[in-house]
This record gives C-alpha cells, sequence and structure tokens, in this order.
C-alpha cells in the first residue's frame, strides 16, 4: 500500500492512467461509491500490463487476480476524472504485486496493494514469468 504519511503523487508511479467518472459511479451520499474503486485500479493494471505498444502477455496467458487491499482516503465527487497510478512492488515467481493510488485533482484518494497472478489458459494454472517478463516487471518498479 501507499504509505500516505508521505506525500504520494501520481508521478511517482511509472504507469498512469485516468477513468472519467459517470453519474450512475455514484451512491445516495452524492459521492463515488467505494465499490467503484476497484474498476478504478483495474483501469491502472490493464492499461500497464496489457498495453498493445509494448505487452508483456503471449498468447495463450493472462493475468488473474489474486488479491486486491484497498485504503479509502478520501472522497471522490462526480462529475470528473480520476487519475490511477500504478507500479510493481515485488515479482514473484509467477505473481506480481503492484501499488496503485487513485488521485482526484492531485488529492490521493486512495491506495491498493494488488497481487496478479501470471495464469496459462490452456492448463489453468499458474505459470512462470519469462527473463524477458521479468527484466520489463522490473522496469515498472519505482527506485526508492
Amino acid at each position: 500500500m501507499v504509505d500516505e504519511t508521505k506525500v504520494v503523487r501520481l508521478e511517482d508511479f511509472v504507469g498512469q492512467a485516468y477513468d472519467k467518472l459517470r453519474y450512475g459511479d455514484t451512491d445516495r451520499q452524492g459521492h463515488v461509491n467505494n465499490a467503484v474503486f476497484a474498476t478504478f485500479m483495474e483501469t491502472g493494471r490493464v492499461e500497464l500490463i496489457y498495453n498493445p505498444e509494448d505487452p508483456l502477455l503471449e498468447d495463450g496467458f493472462s493475468f488473474v487476480l489474486a488479491k486486491l487491499d484497498i485504503d479509502y482516503v478520501a472522497e471522490v465527487l462526480w462529475p470528473g476524472t480520476v487519475e490511477i497510478g500504478t507500479r510493481v512492488t515485488r515479482v514473484g515467481r509467477s505473481s506480481v504485486t503492484m501499488s496503485q493510488a487513485v488521485f482526484q485533482a492531485g488529492r490521493l484518494c486512495a491506495s491498493a496493494e494488488t497481487v496478479v497472478v501470471h495464469f496459462d489458459q490452456a492448463t489453468r494454472k499458474s505459470h512462470a514469468f519469462s527473463d524477458a517478463q521479468r527484466a520489463k516487471l522490473a522496469g515498472w518498479m519505482r527506485a526508492e
């Protein structure tokens, strides 16, 4: 998770994406529903790991979500957009841990720790990363 005692900025993340807020994302209190934050985190992950200009995956493989732990810091209000930051914090044999954060107007609204597993669609089991994949994932880490 992001350490909220430190100033966290979108620029601290290798992967940067955004989502447009929809009226249907709001709840009776007039702010974006907490469940929508999982979709924000998905947008950040997908834009980084499924980038068609710099693919990480080979045909027949995908990622499955193993863990999503969200800390809510501040409300998000409609209308507008949110920015999503994503970076790799750990690479395992077949899993990768990511730190993610959601911002609105430069303000940190949520942080998350996300774990995804490299998945072989034919065997329906986890599959070890190749050396090339490990190198690419290592490049998505931020030096502290």
